[in-house]
C-alpha cells in the first residue's frame, strides 16, 4: 500500500504502541524526580521542533488530524537544510518510468538502498520507505508541488528513479510546505532553542512537552497528544562530526551554520533515546578547503565526468556517495574536477548557472570553447584532460563499456563533445549524518531495550538506522517526507491527555 493524500499505510496506523517492559523501571519510579514544570506557559496538542522538510510535514499531516500543531525553530528563518537541498526525490514511479522504459519497484529500490548501506539499516523501515515513495510524490503534488516529467539517475542515486521540481533546489518542497501550514493555521516560531524534551520522570512515563530559550526567556510549552523531533542532523556541529569520524577533520560543511546542531537529538537520549550509527558520516562534492563556492555540476552522473590535476578520470561517477569521496580525497591534492558540455550544462536550473556564473568570476569554476583551453584555464594537463575525453567519448560511450571503473552501460549514453565546455572544482564537504535516534516505522522514539519512549516521535536526519553507512542520493527528502508524514498523523491522533 501507498502513503497519499486519501490512504495511510497500516504499518504507520495511528496510535503509540504501549511502552513494553515498564515493569523494568517500576522499583526505581518513586526515587526519580519529576520533570514537570510548576506551571505550563500553554499548551498545544502536537509540537513540532524543526521547520525543514520533516518537520513541515509532521506538522501539516498532524493538523489533517485535527490537532492543534505549534512548529518551533531554532534558526531566523524556517526551512532548515531542506531549501539548500539540490531537490531530487526518490520513487519507483509507474507513471514516469514506463514512458521512459525503465523497470523499477519499491522492493528493488529497498534492495538498492539496502546495499547501498551495506546492510546496516534496518529492513523494515526502508521497506516501509520504498513503498510510500510514490505516495510522498503524488502528496506533495496534491498541496501543489510540480515534478518534471522525467526521472533520471542523480549522483549517488544508483537507478534512474530521481524526480526533480520545476523549482530549483529545496525552493519548492518549502513554498509548497509553507503555504499548507498557512492554509491549516500552522504557526512557525523562529529563534526558539529547545534544551529539554520534558517527560513524566527521565526514565519513565510519556513525553508531555518542552523546555525552549527565546528572546524572553525560558518557556514551558505542554504537548496534549505528543512532541515530533524533527531539527536534522549534525553535519555542522564541528566536534560531533569530528567525534564520531575523525577523517572528516579540516573538511568544511554545506549544511546551515548552526553552533547548536545535534543538541535536541541529545535531549532526547536524557529521556531515553537510543542512538544508533553515529559513526556515518556522508561527504559530498563542494568547495576545496580554501575555497569559497559549493558549485555542482555533477548531478547528471550519465552526463558528467570527475578528472584530477593531470586530467585523469578517478572514479565511476554511477557509483555509491562514499566510493566517490574516497577517490576525490585520495587524488595528491584532496580534490578533483567535473567536467560537462554546453548541451549539459544548458539542461540545469538558473541556481546552478547562477552558481557557475560567480565561480568563473572568482576562479573556481570555467568555460572555453575547447577541452585545451578549459584544461589550461582550469590548471590542468591540457594532454592529458584531451585525451581522457576522447577516451571517454570513442572507447567507453561507443562501446557501452567502462573497463576503468566499472561505470554502468545505462550511465555511458551521452558524449562530452559540444562545447563550450564547462568545469568546477570537486571537494568534499560534510552533507548528511546517517546515525541519529533509533525509531520504529510508525516513527515513534525508541530506547536501549527497543521499547517506545511514549508520545515521542522523530523523523528526518535527526533519526539513524535507515541509511546505514551510506545514503543513497535522492533517499533523503524521501525520508523526510514519508516519516515526516507518518509522525505527524500518528502523533496526531494520539489521546489528549
Amino acid at each position: 500500500m501507498t502513503l497519499n493524500r486519501r490512504q495511510f499505510i497500516t504499518t504507520a496506523a495511528a496510535g503509540a504502541a504501549a511502552v513494553g517492559s515498564a515493569a523494568v523501571h517500576a522499583a526505581s519510579e518513586s526515587s526519580r524526580d519529576s520533570m514537570l514544570p510548576m506551571k505550563w506557559d500553554e499548551v498545544w496538542d502536537v509540537i513540532v521542533v524543526g521547520s525543514g522538510g520533516a518537520g513541515m510535514a509532521a506538522a501539516i499531516r498532524a493538523a489533517d488530524q485535527g490537532s492543534k500543531v505549534l512548529v518551533l525553530e531554532r534558526l531566523a528563518f524556517p526551512g532548515g537544510n531542506t531549501q539548500l537541498a539540490q531537490g531530487q526525490m526518490n520513487a519507483a514511479d509507474p507513471v514516469r518510468q514506463p514512458r521512459q522504459g525503465i523497470k523499477d519497484s519499491p522492493e528493488l529500490h529497498a534492495k538498492q538502498t539496502l546495499a547501498a548501506g551495506d546492510y546496516r539499516g534496518d529492513p523494515e523501515r526502508v521497506r516501509v520507505l520504498c513503498e510510500n515513495a510514490y505516495g510522498a510524490v503524488t502528496w506533495l503534488e496534491s498541496l501543489g508541488m510540480e515534478f518534471r516529467p522525467d526521472v533520471f539517475q542523480m549522483f549517488g542515486g544508483l537507478y534512474p528513479r530521481a524526480h526533480q521540481p520545476v523549482e530549483p533546489k529545496g525552493k519548492g518542497y518549502i513554498q509548497v510546505l509553507l503555504k499548507a501550514l498557512k492554509d491549516r493555521n500552522v504557526p512557525i516560531r523562529t529563534n526558539v532553542r529547545v534544551t529539554e524534551i520534558i517527560r513524566e520522570t527521565p526514565v519513565s512515563g510519556d513525553v508531555r512537552g518542552v523546555r525552549c530559550e527565546t528572546k524572553d526567556g525560558v518557556r514551558w510549552i505542554r504537548a496534549r497528544q505528543g512532541v515530533v523531533l524533527a531539527a536534522g542532523g549534525f553535519s555542522a556541529n564541528k566536534y560531533l562530526r569530528e567525534l564520531h569520524d575523525p577523517r572528516v577533520k579540516n573538511l568544511g560543511t554545506d549544511n546551515l551554520p548552526n553552533q547548536t546542531a545535534g543538541d535536541v537529538m541529545m535531549a532526547a537520549v536524557r529521556v531515553g533515546a537510543y542512538l544508533v550509527g553515529m559513526d556515518f558520516i556522508q561527504s559530498t562534492p563542494g568547495a576545496p578547503a580554501g575555497k569559497k563556492m559549493k558549485i555542482i555540476l555533477n548531478t547528471k552522473v550519465a552526463e558528467s565526468i570527475y578528472v584530477d590535476k593531470r586530467g585523469n578520470r578517478i572514479v565511476d561517477e554511477g557509483a555509491r556517495r562514499d566510493q566517490i569521496r574516497d577517490a576525490v580525497l585520495a587524488t595528491p591534492e584532496r580534490y578533483a574536477y567535473t567536467v560537462v558540455d554546453n548541451e549539459t550544462y544548458q539542461s540545469y536550473n538558473s541556481a546552478v548557472h547562477s552558481s557557475v556564473e560567480e565561480g568563473i568570476r572568482i576562479n573556481e569554476a570555467w568555460t572555453a570553447p575547447t577541452i585545451r583551453e578549459l584544461a589550461q584555464k582550469m590548471g590542468v594537463d591540457p594532454e592529458g584532460l584531451e585525451k581522457t575525453i576522447d577516451r571517454y567519448n570513442n572507447v567507453l560511450v561507443k562501446n557501452q563499456k567502462d573497463p576503468d571503473f566499472g561505470k554502468a552501460p545505462r550511465n555511458l549514453t551521452k558524449r562530452i563533445e559540444k562545447g563550450p565546455f564547462w568545469a568546477c572544482y570537486t571537494g568534499m564537504t560534510v552533507h548528511h549524518t546517517m546515525g541519529g535516534i533509533n525509531c520504529n516505522t510508525k516513527a515513534q522514539v525508541l530506547d536501549w531495550q527497543g521499547n517506545v519512549v511514549p508520545r515521542l516521535y522523530a523523523a528526518g536526519e535527526i533519526t539513524g538506522g535507515i541509511h546505514g553507512t551510506n545514503r543513497v542520493g535522492g533517499n533523503a527528502l524521501l525520508d523526510c517526507m514519508v516519516y515526516g508524514q507518518i509522525a505527524g498523523v500518528n502523533a496526531g491522533s494520539e489521546r489528549r491527555a
